[in-house]
């Protein structure tokens, strides 16, 4: 009897969810005051990032209404396209114009160096400031008596080119937090409280546990609940992936933030605010983006290096150009450039937009991370150990036969005080039985004294007598002959009757396999991953099902402790293990394997040892989560080869190596390139949302 250690399940406190209280705004994508390039998280977040956005529209628009004349007034322009028109005092009013720009314009950039210089992490900021800032200086001092010749209009152009850049980029990111702000703003603001025969209107966070609320057709419903009233159809799909709507009725659960379909139902309110399912999600993901994963302290730590080898390039291009015998605004010129080209912009954003939005998309489609490097190293899962019941087959349990072999107790003794135990349970074994008692139209008596007989069953007093439902296992462990005829031919799960501590009778049930089962197995055989299946079930019905889903091989008669043995057995022969349990009874075996996936039953989402969590209990679900693993894993190589290749191949140029052959890259040239490689990244980290498997 597989997992049977259930009537626990629902005291599970979720409360105990270990959340590191981080701040999110220390998340930063290039090191600097770039908090504005987070991916948004709650709903102040969002905001700031909407300001932070306006605000770089705003100082793009101004500082290219000013870039324009200062172009057109440019001596070098104007000897460019061969044209003259110079203003009274002309270096002046360009001193003037560019000044403005400077202060205006790269502000960000300023404000940016200071923190980088506070933390003691140069980063982008630090290399964009000095670049504008040297730009200005010099071309100040030229307006005011000292020999050369003045680039102000390439300082204009290079700040309003950094800023649309960012302004795009910010943009995207934004993108990234998207999903997530769609699952905060799931909730409706207000919902109909029941008082008596009256209907209120109150705000949401006035609801109060164990209030009766109203839903009507087409509504959102408010907060995680249990149907009192009514029935309807529901849909859960941004919740819980699952496309097709759920009938619910009297007694089923409804979560909070699911559309209600073409019915009115009442219902008792269960948890609100921060305990509430939805609440929980938002939170997970969360922690999730702000979690990093190897691949992103790679990503940081290389784009701190960038930053340190484009200082020394910068520094060394200006020294080596002046001791070639140029001009000092040539030499000048080409260390700008490079530190315009290798800000590690496109390093810095390379990953974390990639978690960002591979965090919320999978939460959508039922996939909740709580481990980000288990997560991206899915990809190297060669084993997959399965638990049956509710995974791999549909965990709706029916009765197919109940036999006696005590004839002192009839067939439907046995049932009635086997239902005893199992009235409070909600785990299939139990639910099966329940349904069968209720179809015969039998009484359930009361038990006293429960126990819980871990990972083989349970007991307790029923009537006087002493009463256990239990697996094959225990009756093994008691030395108690198993009856010959227990088990048919058929996939039916057997469960024992012990009255007073002897075997009264057995009750077989059967569980049909899902439809998902096959075909999500099929996936992982294509992906060269091993199935096998660890079940607390018989050796006939692990065979059965084994053999119609065609696994890789089986272990039956399991017991949850044995699991983790599994796992570090198949480890040793150097497989990288994912388990699938339950969270509850698996928690072992899902702490030891590589990745550990628990699956979920709709609202329990708080399963402590697992890496990931899967809201639904559908296989299909982790053929998605390993081939979206791999597509996250594989963006974010990518990301980091396009980052750190294009600036292999720009800081050179930068430098002038092809100044022999005639070739100069300009300041504003490089500018362009850099903002477009950041743009790509955004560009190609948003492609992700496309990968995640539809349902």
């Amino acid at each position: 009897m597989e997992n049977h250690e259930h009537h626990n399940h629902e005291e599970m406190d979720h409360s105990k969810m270990k959340h590191k209280k981080e701040d999110h705004s220390k998340m930063n994508h290039g090191k600097g005051d770039h908090s504005g390039h987070n991916p948004g998280h709650g709903q102040m977040g969002h905001d700031h990032h909407k300001m932070m956005i306006a605000d770089f529209r705003k100082r793009f628009w101004v500082t290219l209404v000013l870039t324009i004349p200062i172009l057109f007034f440019s001596p070098m322009i104007q000897d460019f396209f061969g044209y003259e028109f110079l203003l009274p005092g002309n270096p002046y009013v360009l001193f003037a114009l560019s000044t403005i720009v400077y202060f205006y314009g790269g502000w960000p950039f300023l404000k940016g160096f200071v923190s980088e210089v506070k933390d003691g992490a140069p980063g982008m900021m630090t290399l964009i400031s000095m670049a504008i800032t040297v730009a200005y200086v010099y071309s100040s001092a030229t307006v005011f008596g000292l020999e050369g010749v003045d680039f102000f209009w390439e300082l204009a152009t290079l700040i309003a080119i950094m800023l649309v850049g960012h302004w795009i980029e910010m943009r995207s990111v934004l993108g990234a937090s998207k999903a997530l702000q769609l699952l905060v703003s799931m909730m409706p603001a207000e919902a109909h409280r029941v008082k008596g025969d009256t209907v209120e209107d109150i705000p949401l966070e006035d609801l109060l546990i164990d209030d009766i609320i109203l839903v009507r057709p087409g509504e959102k419903v408010p907060a995680d609940g249990i149907i009192i009233e009514g029935s309807s159809y529901l849909n859960e799909s941004m919740l819980t992936g699952e496309s097709k709507p759920v009938k619910k009725d009297e007694k089923d659960k409804v979560i909070g933030g699911s559309v209600n379909g073409n019915g009115s139902i009442k219902v008792k309110v269960e948890h609100t605010g921060k305990d509430s399912y939805l609440n929980k999600v938002i939170t997970m993901v969360e922690e999730a983006q702000k979690t990093k994963s190897k691949m992103q302290n790679l990503s940081d730590r290389a784009a701190k290096w960038l930053t340190y080898i484009a200082l020394a390039i910068g520094f060394g291009t200006l020294a080596v150009w002046l001791m070639l015998g140029f001009p000092f605004v040539f030499a000048l010129e080409r260390m700008v450039t490079v530190m315009v080209i290798a800000c590690p912009h496109a390093l810095g954003l390379a990953i974390p937009l990639v978690v960002a939005i591979s965090t919320a998309v999978s939460a959508q489609n039922g996939l909740l991370i709580r481990n980000r490097t288990a997560f991206e190293e899915s990809r190297k899962i060669s084993v997959l150990i399965f638990d049956k019941t509710g995974t791999l087959t549909k965990g709706d349990f029916g009765v197919t036969r109940i036999e006696s072999v005590n004839e002192k107790f009839s067939k439907e003794e046995i049932l009635r005080l086997a239902s005893a135990l199992e009235l409070s349970s909600e785990h299939p074994i139990a639910v099966g039985i329940i349904k069968k008692v209720k179809e015969d139209n039998i009484t359930i008596p009361n038990p006293e004294n429960f126990n819980a007989i871990t990972g083989k069953g349970v007991e307790a007093s029923v009537e006087g007598k002493d009463i256990k439902v239990v697996s094959p296992g225990y009756l093994r462990d008691e030395k108690i002959t198993i009856p010959k005829d227990a088990y048919s031919d058929a996939a039916e799960t057997v469960v024992f009757v012990l009255i007073d501590g002897q075997l009264a009778g057995y009750i077989a049930l059967a569980d049909e396999i899902r439809p998902e089962s096959a075909e999500a197995i099929k996936v992982f055989k294509k992906n060269n991953i091993k199935v096998l299946m660890a079940t607390g079930d018989n050796e006939i019905t692990a065979k059965a099902v084994s053999d119609s889903l065609g696994l890789d091989g089986y272990y039956a008669e399991v017991l949850p402790h044995q699991k983790v043995e599994i796992v570090e057995e198949l480890q040793n022969k150097g497989e990288f293990v994912a388990m699938t349990g339950d969270g509850v009874n698996d928690a072992p075996a899902l702490a030891k394997a590589d990745v550990g996936i628990a699956v979920g039953s709709g609202t329990d989402v708080a399963a402590e040892t697992a890496d990931i969590i899967l809201v639904n209990s559908n296989p299909q679900d982790i053929s998605n989560l390993i081939l979206f693993g791999k597509a996250t894993y594989n963006k974010m190589i990518q990301n980091l080869i396009w980052a750190t290749g294009y600036n292999v191949v720009a800081i050179p140029l930068a430098a002038g190596v092809l100044y022999s052959s005639g070739f100069v890259l300009g300041p504003a040239v490089g500018a362009v390139f850099m903002s477009l490689s950041t743009i790509i990244v955004a560009i190609n980290a948003q492609l992700l949302k496309r990968k995640i498997g539809k349902k």
